[in-house]
């Protein structure tokens, strides 16, 4: 087995806290610069056609930073383990910041796409390390729960926000502002970061290579072959291929992460039910909500006629309801527990997507936004639970690997749920009385029923007994 030594750890004890709370939020803020990228170039798409895309290739302006984020996410998480998290989560962010500058100038798709891509490089660099400097950097345990909850709200609003950012971008200025966005966040999160979050302690212990290798190697190809299904064909020997590929490489870590004294991915954090169930219903919800948006940018588009603009704020009730609840869910994570509101929130998605499959031919925004309002307030009750549930009983200094698995699982489940929905939606959006519709409605049927799977999930932590679940974040 094959290993790669680290330079010398620091001899710290204890993780160091911030000098202020607000480095916890400037943290925050570099994780919803990141999240809004997933999502705010989307309502754009038909401006940055005109830089000469194909119908073909211009879902790769979104594939591509999907491929990479969701690639190199437990790299990521490992990294800042090993070599410190804030080091590793500048670098990211830096990184971030200067390819949203390169695609914001892009001049021909290769440069746009290429941009995109090494965006992705860097927020799976920044984005498993911001959960860890929260949990470990926390001056006491009320300040961590708020960073928690604040943390839940932008991971999980941020993409209906990026969608609003998007449209308003788009209109007023140009869609290159929605790549150009992110260059004074990025440099004020890199100050700011510098200055009130100190550094964690660096790890003893080898690198483990072949676990980068076969993790790495694994996500890819398995996130290339979902993003092209749709286009390739679920049967093709291209998309079966990549994914026996991606089965053998995560069987190769699986393997290797047993005897590796330092793993990339310690698979004793699998042995918890309560997490592995939190870490499927993530992957539900972020998968049938990705679909969902999918579906409806393109109703309000291109089935209404709204602009860019006016697609975007429709989608407000969604991270309003997220960003209200924030508010009180460490109280009633306290008072009901994980496990029912974890339930209870992928159970309102179920009823949010399933009303959507119920769309007519002469459906309007008003049919629509009752399902935006109730899904926000499921994700908003449902998403910090799931991330206390996934971080309960970690140790500090596996905090980075944990994180990035819970943002692997999402990125997978979304890439997973995403190519599903589109594909459902492209098989049938060629029969019945319209085409949209008809196919729209089999497709909003399929997130629904992949939310009810992650609803499933969250049952089982109800079920259980009381103390194998989390009653408080």
């Amino acid at each position: 087995m094959t290993t790669t030594s680290m330079p010398p750890a620091s001899t710290a004890t204890a993780a160091p806290r911030t000098q202020s709370p607000l480095g916890l939020y400037i943290v925050l803020l570099a994780q919803l610069m990141i999240v809004l990228d997933a999502t705010i170039v989307n309502v754009a798409l038909p401006h940055i056609a005109t830089l000469g895309f194909g119908p073909a290739s211009l879902s790769w302006v979104l594939n591509a930073y999907t491929l990479a984020f969701g690639g190199l996410l437990l790299l990521g998480g490992r990294l800042g383990d090993v070599l410190g998290r804030r080091r590793i989560f500048l670098t990211g962010v830096a990184v971030f910041t200067v390819f949203s500058f390169v695609g914001g100038l892009a001049a021909d798709p290769t440069m746009l796409v290429a941009a995109r891509a090494l965006q992705g490089v860097g927020a799976a660099l920044a984005a498993p390390s911001v959960l860890a400097l929260i949990t470990t950097n926390a001056p006491d345990e009320a300040a961590r729960n708020r960073a928690l909850s604040a943390f839940a709200a932008v991971s999980s609003g941020g993409g209906g926000l990026g969608l609003i950012l998007g449209g308003v971008l788009t209109e007023a200025i140009s869609w290159r502002w929605t790549l150009f966005v992110n260059v004074p966040i990025g440099i004020a999160v890199i100050l700011g970061v510098s200055r009130l979050v100190a550094e964690t302690p660096r790890r003893h212990g080898k690198f483990d290579l072949v676990g980068a290798i076969t993790a790495t190697g694994g996500a890819v190809s398995l996130v290339y072959a979902l993003v092209n299904a749709p286009d390739w064909g679920w049967g093709d020997a291209r998309t079966i291929g990549l994914i026996v590929i991606s089965i053998l490489l995560f069987t190769g870590l699986v393997l290797t992460e047993q005897r590796h004294p330092h793993p990339l991915l310690r698979l004793g954090l699998l042995r918890n039910q309560a997490r592995v169930a939190a870490l499927v219903t993530a992957a539900a919800m972020f998968g049938s909500m990705l679909g969902m948006f999918y579906l409806t940018v393109q109703f309000l588009e291109d089935q209404i006629g709204l602009s860019a603009l006016q697609a975007g704020l429709g989608f407000l009730p969604w991270p309003l309801s997220i960003f209200t609840l924030s508010r009180v869910m460490p109280r009633l994570v306290a008072r009901f527990g994980a496990g029912r509101l974890m339930a209870t929130g992928v159970a309102l998605l179920v009823l949010a997507f399933a009303h959507l499959a119920t769309l007519g031919t002469h459906a309007g925004y008003w049919f629509v936004m009752p399902s935006l309002l109730v899904g926000g307030i499921g994700i908003g009750l449902s998403f910090m639970p799931v991330t206390a549930t996934v971080l309960r009983g970690v140790e500090p200094e596996h905090a980075g690997s944990a994180s990035g698995l819970l943002q692997t699982m999402q990125q997978l489940g979304g890439a997973i749920g995403f190519a599903i929905v589109t594909s459902v939606f492209a098989a049938h959006a060629s029969l019945g009385e319209s085409g949209f519709v008809h196919g729209a409605r089999a497709g909003f049927w399929t997130a629904a029923i992949l939310a009810g799977l992650g609803c499933l999930s969250a049952l089982t932590l109800v079920v259980r007994r009381p103390a194998a679940v989390p009653d408080a974040a």
